[in-house]
């Protein structure tokens, strides 16, 4: 056989995982992808349990249920190593459940409920990248309402809000002073997340799943490039480039939220999602980064 119609051969034959991990994301594969409730990594735990606990002040929140990590390393999409503290603790977390209505807005786009207009493009990237509230509400009302929203969070598809495992994305208010609220089923929040589901949305979004492929690959390039420089952003400046960062953070008084996908050509390759109620919450979050870091790089 000539040589490089061999060599074409092998290629074309190759996995298509084998291809895919060298390519932007999302990664789509045939293969099974696991839950990232169900790979939780005993090594990775041990060395988050004692990061946290060598902080008073981190152990003494996370104790009292005020502070909420889910870290996973998903250098291998298809075996994801998921570690947390208080992961399916729902807890208040202001702007950050504003990626539960861009899941609404394109699931609502994919069954052609609305109509993808340039204007509702505008009001995604601004929601996401800015956390613009008027965008928000907007967004919500575009889909038909919060039930609307909260009907695609509970879809068995994605099980994004989850009784049986705590609750987790809930969008119960218009990010509007006035309006309607609608507490989540278990702790009655407006805007609720526990760490654990929003690590599944990101994961979920990495490997192609919400939507489709094609709205998966949409919604990563509208939470890139974050418009907002704090916090996880603020810390990963200058050793990531934006557009490997996809993030969505939210504060409100003492809560404060952060989430990001890293996903860099280097070793860095990661969900970080923590919530944390605190007067210096935003210093931890911003602290957070490399503790998690150091977390990833540390021998087994």
């Amino acid at each position: 056989m000539n040589k490089s119609i061999l060599c074409c051969l092998i290629v074309w034959l190759m996995p298509l995982q084998a291809v895919a991990q060298l390519s932007d994301l999302p990664i789509v594969s045939t293969d099974q992808y696991q839950s990232i409730r169900n790979s939780k990594d005993a090594k990775l735990q041990k060395r988050l349990n004692e990061k946290l606990a060598s902080r008073p002040v981190w152990k003494k929140l996370a104790k009292d249920k005020k502070m909420s990590v889910a870290l996973v390393d998903i250098t291998d999409p298809t075996a994801p190593l998921y570690s947390a503290i208080n992961g399916e603790n729902t807890m208040y977390a202001a702007s950050m459940p504003k990626i539960a209505i861009l899941l609404a807005v394109f699931q609502h786009i994919h069954d052609e409920k609305i109509e993808d207009t340039p204007a509702l493009r505008e009001d995604l990237n601004a929601m996401i990248r800015v956390s613009s509230n008027g965008a928000a509400t907007r967004m919500i009302e575009a889909v038909g309402g919060l039930n609307e929203v909260n009907a695609v969070l509970t879809d068995p598809r994605y099980s994004l809000y989850d009784q049986t495992h705590g609750g987790g994305l809930w969008v119960g208010k218009r990010y509007a002073k006035k309006g309607p609220r609608i507490g989540d089923p278990i702790n009655g929040i407006s805007h609720a997340a526990s760490t654990m589901q929003v690590a599944r949305f990101y994961y979920l979004l990495a490997t192609g799943r919400l939507v489709s492929p094609e709205a998966s690959r949409d919604m990563l390039e509208i939470m890139s490039d974050p418009g907002i420089n704090h916090k996880f952003v603020a810390s990963l400046n200058g050793s990531v480039d934006g557009s490997d960062i996809y993030r969505k953070s939210g504060s409100w008084r003492t809560y404060h939220a952060d989430s990001a996908l890293v996903w860099d050509d280097d070793w860095r390759r990661y969900i970080l999602v923590c919530i944390v109620e605190s007067s210096d919450g935003g210093n931890m979050l911003k602290e957070l980064i490399s503790v998690a870091e150091t977390i990833l790089r540390t021998e087994p």
